[in-house]
């Protein structure tokens, strides 16, 4: 089907118009938010279709993507007000920054190999949720911890959260993941190394990234050959986990064998100059239990089966009839997002949180009043990134509905030719999992149209689909919603474009640096 210049521009439109928007014009994301919506539902009845019918059904699985994303917001922001208020984020950064000079070491320590274990055995905006809050707390801004941390864990989106958006690949080619995974791995497994080269780079520039480059390469040989070993033996769901716990204990050892630091940095806030002062403060062992905690659930519920099924046969299920646009565009019966209650990621950290504070309560660091204030708190910091998801969520789905998604795809893929196609292919990818907001949707949207189109332009297939999931797993951090999420627990909402706006540069590097793998393996 040919794509012309205006429909691909009409497609396109809630894109460019909420990028300008936040970043041009510096509006807020509620505000950006609000009008794109408005723009994207006039677009879509005028020229491509949709009526109150879609409309309304778009609006209702809208609700239920907003929701899935919204319990892991509001249950890891309870947990940071937790350990906030009791100190222990405080002591995490303290007893980090005191044990080296090291700048760039901390960070490849909290914005790289702790947000890749994160996204290995959890994942869904998790790994941004705990890590940039820990780094603010060891002495960087809340604008480069939010970076480092989506940047520092891209490599692993694909085989992490069990490898949910590799299976989604799987699903939607019908291909083995055995033909698949040597490919995605191996481009993963590469790109895993220039995620730290860019974390050290934004936390101490090029001078850190020269004085930490064998701590980089160390790093990233054990994270890609760890992926791919377990990648083309069928243990998929573990690629990311295993390479990335080994990397985190070696880090571990690494910052505790660096010499303490001369001076004590204290930390950025004015709150957390008054903990350091304060007499009654919690051991590192007290302050690392809640994130203890969280990685133990998290493996309990994630990596015994029997366990997962028990808990995940509670879920929250609407199934939606067969949608039809006005142009004929067809979008099948079945349910939207299913959302099990009790293994979901957001209600492990509600637990985890729970338990938490019961701990930190019991050993004098809290108070039992404080749980309605904390609650309070955390209510009310989330009201707007709320509005901005479902709004956001909203977009999405009229896009994908009524074929907006798929013609922006179309319409890049008809402007390269084989030499060049290589390259769009990542940024296919990455544009699905920024609209949608995760690298399954986008898989599952566009890994078929990838697949013929590698076809009719002769080049490999599964090259080419490691290209969509590879620019899928960047897309997916670069998403609006996860850096709604980001922001919304260091205390940046409102202030999302400035995120935005440094963070896609880094993601297009990554996008750039995929197609260039993506050529050079087509040539061997």
């Amino acid at each position: 089907m040919e794509i012309n210049l205006v429909s691909w521009l009409l497609a396109a439109s809630p894109i460019i118009l909420f990028l300008t928007l936040i970043l041009g014009m510096k509006w807020s994301g509620s505000r950006s938010g609000a009008l794109t919506w408005i723009v994207t539902v006039l677009i879509a009845c005028l020229f491509f279709g949709a009526d109150l019918n879609l409309l309304g059904y778009a609006t209702a699985k809208a609700f239920l993507l907003s929701l899935d994303i919204l319990l892991i917001i509001l249950t890891a922001l309870f947990l940071h007000r937790i350990t906030e208020k009791a100190g222990t984020i405080q002591k995490i950064g303290l007893a980090i920054s005191r044990s080296t000079d090291n700048r760039a070491l901390k960070a490849i320590f909290l914005g790289w190999l702790f947000p890749s274990f994160l996204q290995g055995v959890g994942g869904f905006g998790v790994s941004v949720a705990v890590a940039a809050p820990l780094l603010v707390s060891a002495g960087f801004s809340p604008v480069q911890s939010i970076i480092m941390a989506s940047v520092g864990h891209a490599w692993g989106i694909t085989f992490g959260s069990m490898a949910s958006a590799f299976q989604s690949l799987i699903a939607a080619t019908n291909l083995p993941g055995g033909l698949l995974a040597p490919a995605s791995a191996l481009m993963l497994g590469i790109v895993s190394f220039f995620c730290g080269l860019l974390v050290t780079f934004i936390a101490d520039g090029m001078q850190g990234v020269k004085r930490n480059l064998l701590y980089t390469l160390l790093f990233g040989v054990i994270l890609s050959f760890g992926q791919y070993y377990l990648a083309i033996n069928d243990l998929w769901i573990l690629a990311v986990t295993i390479p990335s716990l080994i990397a985190l204990g070696i880090g571990i050892l690494m910052i505790k064998s660096s010499p303490p630091k001369k001076q004590e940095m204290t930390l950025s806030t004015d709150k957390a100059m008054r903990y350091s002062k304060n007499n009654h403060e919690p051991s590192l062992a007290v302050s690392m239990l809640p994130y203890g905690i969280l990685v133990l659930l998290t493996l309990l519920v994630n990596l015994i089966p029997s366990f997962n099924n028990f808990l995940s046969q509670t879920k929250i299920v609407l199934q939606f009839p067969q949608i039809t646009s006005l142009l004929g565009d067809v979008t099948p019966a079945g349910p939207g997002r299913i959302i099990p209650i009790f293994s979901h990621p957001g209600t492990i950290i509600l637990v985890s949180a729970l338990i938490s504070f019961l701990i930190l309560w019991a050993l004098g660091f809290l108070k039992r009043n404080d749980f309605k204030g904390l609650l309070n708190q955390t209510i009310e910091g989330s009201i707007q990134t709320s509005l901005v998801l479902f709004m956001m969520a909203g977009i999405a789905v009229i896009m994908s509905h009524t074929r907006m998604t798929d013609v922006l795809a179309r319409g890049l893929s008809q402007v390269f030719n084989k030499d060049l196609y290589f390259f769009i292919a990542p940024f296919i990818g990455a544009v699905g999992a920024f609209i949608t907001g995760n690298n399954t949707n986008s898989n599952v949207i566009f890994a078929s149209l990838q697949m013929r189109t590698a076809d009719l332009l002769g080049l490999s297939v599964p090259l080419i689909l490691a290209a969509q999931t590879a620019g899928g797993a960047i897309g997916s951090v670069l998403s609006p919603a996860k850096v709604f999420l980001g922001c919304s627990t260091v205390d940046l909402v409102g202030k999302e474009g400035q995120v935005i706006a440094k963070l896609l540069v880094y993601g297009v590097i990554l996008i750039f640096i995929i197609g260039a793998l993506t050529s050079l393996f087509i040539l061997l």
